[in-house]
């Protein structure tokens, strides 16, 4: 089956979809018809860009530029961890714990997946290495910034129960340990929704990508199967990472509660 080839026509009748939704915006006064044409107009050059600069480093094939383009990518995406959470930790913390958790939760399940199931050869090739950093980071992003912001968000909320606990002398890990669980539990529910509704309510982007270009559908089911569960565990990782390491920087070697560290997003210092 030979591969469908879009032209700029049929982008055009595509985008007519979009003036639909800005016409509902005018006619219902929703008042979202402006937001919507930069938001598409952002997507379009974007992804264009994105294609012109996946070409060029596909056609280099060097692992020095694909390890640049994937430190590009988990750098912004801990940027985004860290900017969701309405509570941020001093000296640049949110970041610190964001890019970490990132760094480790994409680099592991990543390696995982290049060197076992998928193999290709080199198993740094830009063609399976960066697409697949890419899907695994929009998971590691979601579940390490609802993580992030169910900790510190939950210490602020929470602190009353938390220093008395300390104050009859319990570890400080103990006292946190039901906050821990439910931050790690709130950024697995969405991977638990996906992977509930796969197949039955919806058909994953990715499988149906590889039906459209033209791979057997078993096949794409298989790589549908394998992707999610690297989504799962690229969520799991970076949710117990940034909860960790946000412990850690919520305590000191007194076993105190220290919310001097944090300040909310927009409002004076907790303390």
């Amino acid at each position: 089956m030979t591969p469908i080839l879009l032209s700029p026509g049929d982008i055009a009748i595509a985008a007519s979809l979009l003036v639909l939704d800005g016409a509902i915006s005018v006619l219902l006064r929703l008042d979202l018809h402006r937001q919507l044409a930069i938001a598409g107009l952002r997507l379009v050059v974007q992804l264009v860009l994105v294609g012109y600069l996946l070409r060029a480093v596909f056609a280099l094939a060097s692992p020095w530029v694909t390890l640049g383009v994937v430190c590009c990518m988990v750098a912004i995406a801990g940027r985004e961890v860290a900017a969701r959470p309405e509570q941020r930790l001093g000296r640049l913390g949110n970041y610190a714990v964001g890019a970490g958790a990132v760094a480790v939760a994409t680099l592991l399940t990543v390696v995982l997946a290049l060197t076992t199931a998928i193999r290709p050869h080199p198993w740094f090739d830009p063609h399976y290495a960066i697409p697949l950093v890419g899907i695994v980071l929009g998971s590691v992003l979601n579940g390490g910034s609802l993580a992030l912001d169910s900790m510190l968000g939950g210490v602020v909320r929470e602190r009353a129960a938390i220093e008395a606990q300390l104050t009859l002398g319990v570890p400080f890990r103990q006292a946190i340990r039901g906050l821990v669980r439910a931050s790690v539990r709130r950024a697995l529910l969405p991977i638990v929704n996906q992977m509930s509704a796969a197949g039955i309510i919806t058909l994953p982007g990715i499988m149906t990508g590889q039906i459209l270009a033209g791979m057997d559908p078993l096949e794409a089911a298989k790589y549908q199967i394998l992707l999610i569960f690297l989504l799962s565990g690229g969520a799991a990782l970076a949710a117990v990472a940034v909860v960790t390491l946000a412990a850690a920087r919520l305590t000191d070697d007194r076993q105190r509660l220290r919310l001097d560290r944090l300040t909310a997003k927009r409002g004076p210092r907790t303390h």
